[in-house]
């Protein structure tokens, strides 16, 4: 029992984080579309809570956030203090700064997602491809949501870059390293750094699958 609670602990924990990184992406775009206050909250909390959201749905269960609002109290103060940050600093959100940090915060948030949706898909009795399916999709869907709610390109389109595929990736390498029996910690590492290693690679040296034959 004492592991069991250690562990929910952990995926608390985790999720959290995501949350928070995933609606500071929200509020990010709310600021460079010049929204209201609620047009951050909503824009946080869609893009924080929508992967979990859709897992959650999708094993039978109430959204995580219903019975516990913490998250959604995470994703409200995210989203002030960037309304509040862009309130007082003009344009930083919309500039250079506030675009590398939307990109890089994406990319923290689908690792951590793609992590701990493939461990409480597995934790479900979902089986292993499904759970990894389930962390592409809660790694992925949430940034869709604030893309098309903003009027923007989902940037899991943009290009040929890799996203869904660094979401997989990880996804994969923890539901094997789960299936192998290694600790949590390192299970939890080896996600992340595969996702994230993924998406940093295609950002900064264009890792991508060949183009399809004719494609400029």
């Amino acid at each position: 029992m004492p592991a069991t609670a250690a562990r929910a602990r952990t995926d608390a924990v985790f999720e959290a984080a995501g949350v928070a990184v995933f609606a500071l992406t929200g509020a990010i775009v709310a600021g460079r579309k010049g929204m209201d206050p609620f047009g951050f909250i909503l824009l946080a909390t869609v893009t924080g809570a929508g992967g979990g959201t859709l897992r959650d749905v999708l094993l039978g269960n109430s959204a995580f956030w219903v019975n516990d609002p913490t998250d959604v109290a995470i994703c409200v103060v995210v989203a002030l203090l960037a309304w509040t940050t862009a309130y007082f600093r003009p344009g930083l959100l919309e500039g250079w700064a506030g675009r590398k940090v939307l990109i890089w915060a994406d990319a923290a948030g689908l690792s951590l997602f793609a992590v701990i949706g493939t461990f409480k898909g597995l934790a479900a009795g979902a089986p292993v491809l499904s759970a990894v399916a389930l962390g592409a999709m809660t790694a992925s869907f949430g940034g869709i949501l604030r893309d098309i709610l903003a009027g923007d390109r989902p940037m899991v389109l943009w290009s040929r870059d890799f996203y869904v595929t660094a979401a997989t990736a990880g996804a994969t390498v923890t539901a094997l390293l789960i299936g192998l029996g290694l600790p949590v910690a390192i299970v939890m590492l080896g996600g992340l750094i595969t996702g994230f290693g993924l998406r940093a690679g295609s950002l900064l040296w264009g890792w991508a699958f060949p183009k399809l034959p004719g494609q400029l």
